[in-house]
């Protein structure tokens, strides 16, 4: 496991492409200087030791010196002691909606980014609970499994969107057996299920006896709404920018709206109760006031307790090749001239 300390450091990253172009234009610019100067074949003549392959192998040393030294500002740790500790939580799973309809812009940026950030900052109160992630439109597809991983969690959360399945629609009863898989711990009391959605469905299978399956296997549902019941339309994009609105069978344009009624009957059938999505953090609040009351189950889980700096290593490689680069001459080697391999000088 591979712990970064000073993540800020790899912006200065940011000075290597400068350097590289600034190089460039330098060489270019000497050349011109030089033909203004005296012809080649002369500038040959007067420095014929100068090795034009020397300049660039000092300014790859340069960058890798430089590279090394920011990555040990950065400070990787590599954890080396793995052992299990003991937690109480909630198996929390997060079935987020990622059709077509959730593409709609009736709350900012759009449904799906506002269902990420809700997610996310439930997330950032969480504790020692355990989160899974199921994404769903036509039908579910598990994102990530049971764990205690958060960072991995918010990672694959992120990389969510309305075209990772291929199947359209909305299938929350499809979510919701995906979901009843989710839970593998038969001791755990506390099983919560979030569906992240616009209460759009269009399940083949009624969702409601999706639901009184769940609500047997212990699982509480709590449905988070985003969007507005006005409704709007669902823009159609092509590198960020709106080519079109999606229209029906009809050419007329379609718009989706929140439908409050849907989710509001499945949080109360699942035991859970309908919230607002609208106003991230009054959500968040509500829902973490809601997982505290719950009754917590010990168990165990596996995390890395020790690392090691590793630092050194890199600020070594660092001053080693600014080394090799301040001692390196911009004359040609003598048996490296003899070789001749880089055709830097004319034997005629």
């Amino acid at each position: 496991m591979i712990q970064l300390d000073e993540k800020a450091y790899f912006y200065l990253l940011a000075i290597i492409p400068v350097m590289v172009v600034a190089f460039f234009f330098l060489q270019v610019w000497k050349k011109r200087t030089q033909r203004q100067f005296a012809d080649p074949s002369l500038l040959r003549k007067l420095a014929p030791n100068r090795s034009n392959f020397k300049s660039a192998l000092k300014l790859i040393f340069l960058l890798l010196g430089l590279t090394f030294l920011i990555l040990g500002l950065v400070n990787p740790k590599i954890g080396t002691k793995l052992e299990t500790v003991k937690r109480e939580g909630v198996d929390i799973v997060f079935a987020v909606d990622v059709s077509k309809s959730m593409l709609a812009e009736d709350i900012a940026p759009n449904r799906l980014e506002k269902s990420k950030r809700l997610v996310s900052e439930i997330i950032n109160q969480l504790a020692s609970d355990r989160i899974g992630i199921i994404a769903y439109a036509g039908q579910a597809y598990p994102q990530l499994p049971i764990t205690t991983d958060y960072g991995a969690a918010k990672m694959f959360l992120q990389s969510m969107n309305t075209n990772m399945l291929s199947s359209q629609g909305t299938a929350i009863n499809a979510a919701i057996d995906l979901a009843s898989t989710y839970y593998n711990d038969e001791e755990q009391t506390n099983r919560v299920l979030f569906i992240v959605s616009d209460g759009e469905d269009h399940s083949e299978r009624s969702t409601i006896e999706a639901v009184d399956e769940a609500t047997q296997n212990g699982i509480r549902i709590f449905t988070i709404g985003v969007g507005k019941p006005k409704g709007a339309p669902i823009p159609l994009k092509r590198n960020g920018i709106i080519e079109g609105l999606k229209k029906d069978n009809k050419g007329e344009v379609v718009i989706t709206k929140l439908n409050e009624a849907v989710l509001s009957e499945i949080a109360r059938e699942g035991n859970g109760e309908y919230i607002d999505g609208s106003n991230t953090e009054n959500a968040v609040e509500y829902i973490k006031e809601q997982l505290y009351q719950m009754d917590k189950k010990e168990f165990e889980a596996k995390q890395f307790a020790e690392y090691k700096d590793q630092f050194q290593w890199f600020l070594g490689l660092g001053l080693l090749f600014l080394f090799l680069d301040v001692f390196l001459l911009d004359r040609k080697t003598k048996w490296l001239k003899k070789l001749n391999l880089f055709n830097e000088h004319d034997d005629a």
